[in-house]
């Protein structure tokens, strides 16, 4: 498996995303202009929209928005001669998981050991076959059932302002509270806790490239009451205080 993280500007220039790979757009873009095959569109994608790619490759005729992205090559032995579906700006909480796990290895080299990394592999291979190809095979002991990622990630983003409990999260799957906590790792390879977090950055980056709120503003939106917590993270996490991106955001533009 190999992946790729970028962040970049506004940029007129025409870009290209490999075949047989699948990315996410952590930034979120509005007008965003692709062609695939011949044919292109323009589109809105919200932060965290996932693009699978088949045998065809990904050109970006125009893209207005800064790009924060990571693209993964899974490794096709694991894969062997399976196809997957090609889905557009879709929804897929496993793979954010997944790719938040890898941009977090990017940010900071050396977090991620070799298991882990052969770990997420295997868990983003089997996802993909059953998601988007043709596997039909056995549930994994341990693992949430086919689409419960995506409901905790729907309940996250409704919920993003306010508290959000283990409990709560358990319960939108109807499972206790422990056995959702260990599934939910065993399909993911994160924590619910971490899975959530990486939510209310990801929005909260996107608000503060997009919105005129305040800084204290925009931690409250996305269930950060504590702001001091919330600059320490958003540091931790990008590398610039939430000030900071804006101010780097005015400048290129």
């Amino acid at each position: 498996m190999v992946s790729v993280y970028a962040v970049l500007g506004p940029h007129p220039r025409v870009t290209t995303t490999g075949a047989h790979q699948v990315g996410i757009d952590f930034g979120g873009h509005r007008g965003l202009v692709r062609e695939i095959g011949g044919r292109a569109e323009r589109h809105d994608a919200p932060p965290g929209s996932v693009y699978v790619t088949g045998v065809s490759p990904i050109t970006w005729l125009e893209v207005r928005d800064p790009t924060e992205a990571l693209e993964i090559y899974p490794d096709r032995a694991l894969i062997g001669s399976a196809e997957v579906r090609p889905s557009f700006a879709v929804r897929d909480g496993v793979v954010f998981a997944v790719a938040s796990r890898l941009r977090r290895a990017h940010l900071a080299p050396g977090t991620l050991t070799d298991i882990e990394a052969s770990t997420l592999a295997h868990l983003l291979v089997r996802h993909l076959m059953r998601q988007y190809g043709t596997g039909t095979g056995p549930r994994p002991a341990g693992q949430l059932p086919p689409g419960s990622v995506d409901v905790v990630a729907e309940y996250t983003r409704a919920h993003l302002a306010g508290e959000i409990t283990l409990d709560a999260l358990a319960a939108a799957v109807n499972l206790s509270p422990y056995h959702f906590a260990r599934s939910f790792r065993a399909t993911t390879g994160m924590t619910p806790h971490a899975f959530v977090t990486e939510h209310r950055l990801m929005v909260a980056r996107d608000r503060l490239l997009r919105d005129d709120a305040s800084v204290p503003g925009i931690a409250v939106s996305v269930g950060f009451s504590n702001i001091s917590h919330f600059r320490r993270l958003f540091r931790r996490r990008y590398g610039l205080t939430p000030a900071e991106l804006r101010g780097t955001s005015a400048a290129r533009a």
